[in-house]
């Protein structure tokens, strides 16, 4: 199956662009209920898949020892903006285990969060890798290598322990042999799986209902949901779609963004598992696409709607700050 259209890129009255994409909508028991597009088609989740990821952190038993609380947990799911309430907490789990900031193998951008860059000018002080998005994931893996005295300069490779653990969790919760997971190199340095999008999708229906997973795990998978709705400013920060929709879900669900375009629910009260691609890697695709396929399923009211509305219809302004278009989801979705 080929891609469908899913947002429409509108200047004044005449649709100017279009982004293509697929979805999965899956329950606990792994059924596919609702798609668009080739939900077999293969994907890298890229850091959609860091709830998974942060699941050894939790059952090696490295979370308790360094006294990880919701927050430090949530963090090590989140791709941040590098406000000061993400990087101060990178520090304090690095401190705890032992660790410093030149441990951490992500490379290093410029903070997500603006502020965060412009007071780092002022300062005079140099961008590092706590600024990276992913500097929580990584800061949650160090921990983890230390915990388990395995060497720390190479946590981030395939061949290393940590490595191992993610991926031998990620074909245990997708269902699937390590042997037909493809490995690529995520922007952060460490591996990332390519599976089905369906199996992706799955994997976020076992997170909001771990019932068929092992009973260590399971308490692991609810201990992580738990911790990314309790603490969603930690998993992506001010005005951050993540965050926002799990604070307006209000306890009843999760979600996490990817690179190039992926985004991921998980329901609590339904079990459900959404997973969401866009083709072209468009990232301003995925917010409007991600609260449709909410709306359609009936899974938020029309308060919970208004709240989400600048995700769900984007506005286009051009360099004068003028509302000149908007994006809008176009599709409907089809019953498995």
């Amino acid at each position: 199956m080929e891609a469908e259209t899913l947002v429409q890129v509108c200047r004044g009255d005449m649709v100017e662009s279009i982004h293509k994409g697929h979805i999965a909508i899956v329950n606990a028991e792994g059924e596919l209920l609702y798609s668009k597009g080739d939900v077999q088609k293969k994907v890298y989740a890229r850091s959609s898949m860091k709830p998974i990821q942060a699941i050894p952190l939790v059952e090696t038993g490295a979370a308790d020892y360094f006294h990880f609380n919701e927050a430090d947990l949530s963090l090590a799911c989140a791709s941040h903006s590098g406000e000061d309430q993400h990087t101060n907490r990178v520090v304090s789990i690095l401190e705890r285990a032992g660790l410093q900031t030149t441990d951490l193998q992500c490379g290093v951008h410029n903070p997500r969060w603006e502020d965060a860059y412009k007071a780092l000018i002022r300062a005079g002080k140099p961008v590092t890798a706590l600024y990276n998005n992913c500097s929580g994931k990584h800061s949650g893996m160090l921990a983890t290598a230390a915990y388990m005295k395995e060497s720390i300069a190479d946590y981030y490779q395939l061949h290393h322990p940590v490595q191992q653990r993610i991926l031998e969790v990620i074909s245990d919760v997708a269902e699937i042999p390590k042997s037909e997971i493809e490995i690529g190199i995520d922007g952060c340095g460490v591996p990332v799986h390519g599976i089905p999008l369906e199996k992706v999708a799955y994997c976020y229906a076992k997170l909001a209902n771990p019932s068929r997973m092992s009973e260590k795990r399971a308490a692991a998978a609810k201990r992580i949901t738990q911790a990314m709705m309790a603490a969603p400013e930690m998993v992506g920060g001010t005005d951050r779609f993540c965050t926002d929709y799990m604070r307006v879900a209000a306890g009843k669900a999760i979600g996490k963004a990817g690179a190039e375009a992926v985004y991921c629910i998980g329901d609590l009260e339904t079990g459900i598992g959404i997973a969401i691609k866009i083709d072209d890697g468009g990232g301003r695709a995925t917010y409007p696409v991600a609260v449709e396929v909410l709306k359609q399923l009936g899974m938020l009211n029309e308060e919970q709607l208004e709240q989400l509305k600048t995700y769900h219809y984007p506005q286009l302004k051009n360099a004068r700050q003028e509302i000149i278009g908007q994006l809008k989801p176009s599709f409907q979705l089809d019953h498995a």
